[in-house]
């Protein structure tokens, strides 16, 4: 059993309510009976009464409470929050028996989808943990919040960076695996289980707040939900950094055929221009800037360079190359795949 730090009752409020919370054993209960169950130390703040954007938040809710039965194998992997298949349950099994690595058996199975299509050759082979580059000015001890953190690669990277971090995500699993890798790492990153739409944080709370590979599998609707949030909990002339698909970028344009260019269902990436973005984040934010994260893809790193193959390292190197023309000829970050949004908030 995980002693919950006081952390959490010092800094996290209801995401109804934003009020205070009091722990009364293992919940944290706010004012007007608001119940957020604590698993092992980690808080699960996550709403029982709100169409959910995805599955395995209705998942994660119901293991934290205790209405699911877990797999008895590897309870403490909670596998059933993760969102992966059957057969991939069973090869984080296998490692962990075989006890042969390092690597935390569920990070080598959530490579494929935290770190883009490219990666997916590392699926149960990873020697070491790929932590990229944070596109950030250094912390000097400055709070940083990252939205959707699965196994916290971004988080790693911007702790050793020198920001003081909180990571979510609304996946159990996931964030345990966050957890367990830190300690490994031997880290101090606060991580809690929550939904970007309803932050558990008061007014003000944050100097800056990143994303990656998350507002993409959201409709408008709630994509304005997170943004309205995020400029509610960053301080005044905080900053967001929030990674996004381009729908003309080149690879973006043929995932986009591949389904006929039909409108996007359930958690599926939503393509969207450039200029609607920079409307959006301006409108819920404050002013905001684009550039380029990578071409040919989502989710090429320049720093995961010795994971890729002879081919992948030739498509990485062209991005990196563009990147570069890019900042000297501008117009063709409309064909950049991934790109950032920087937004500074005006209050």
């Amino acid at each position: 059993m995980y002693y919950m730090d006081t952390w959490y009752l010092n800094n996290l409020v209801c995401p109804r309510e934003h009020l205070k919370l009091n722990q009364t054993g293992d919940a944290l209960i706010c004012p007007r009976d608001h119940r957020y169950p604590v698993v092992d130390g980690i808080p699960v703040m996550l709403l029982d009464d709100v169409r959910q954007t995805m599955g395995i938040i209705d998942a994660s809710l119901k293991r934290a409470r205790g209405e699911i039965v877990s797999d008895e194998r590897a309870p403490y992997f909670y596998l059933e929050s993760l969102g992966i298949s059957e057969k991939e349950k069973d090869g984080i099994i296998e490692l962990s028996l075989q006890n042969k690595s390092n690597i935390d058996p569920v990070v080598t199975y959530l490579i494929g989808a935290t770190n883009g299509i490219m990666y997916k050759h590392l699926i149960g082979k990873l020697d070491s943990y790929p932590i990229p580059d944070l596109c950030l000015p250094e912390g000097n001890g400055q709070a940083l919040l990252d939205i959707g953190c699965s196994w916290g690669r971004w988080c790693i990277a911007a702790q050793r960076k020198g920001y003081v971090v909180v990571g979510i995500d609304p996946s159990l699993g996931a964030i345990m695996a966050a957890r367990r890798v830190s300690q490994q790492l031997g880290l101090s990153i606060k991580y809690l289980v929550a939904d970007a739409r309803y932050l558990p944080f008061d007014n003000n709370s944050f100097n800056n707040i990143f994303s990656y590979s998350v507002l993409q599998h959201l409709d408008r609707d709630n994509v304005r939900m997170v943004l309205s949030e995020i400029a509610r909990i960053l301080k005044p002339q905080g900053t967001s950094l929030i990674q996004m698909p381009n729908i003309f970028g080149l690879r973006c344009l043929y995932h986009q055929a591949k389904r006929n260019f039909r409108k996007a269902v359930e958690f599926e990436v939503r393509y969207r221009s450039l200029s609607s973005l920079r409307k959006l984040f301006s409108e819920s934010i404050g002013k905001t800037e684009i550039s380029v994260d990578c071409y040919f893809g989502l989710g090429l790193q320049k720093s995961d360079a010795r994971f890729m193959s002879l081919t992948r390292n030739f498509i990485l190197t062209a991005s990196e190359l563009l990147k570069k023309i890019s900042k000297f000829i501008p117009f063709i970050i409309h064909i950049a795949d991934s790109v950032y949004l920087r937004s500074t908030c005006e209050k």
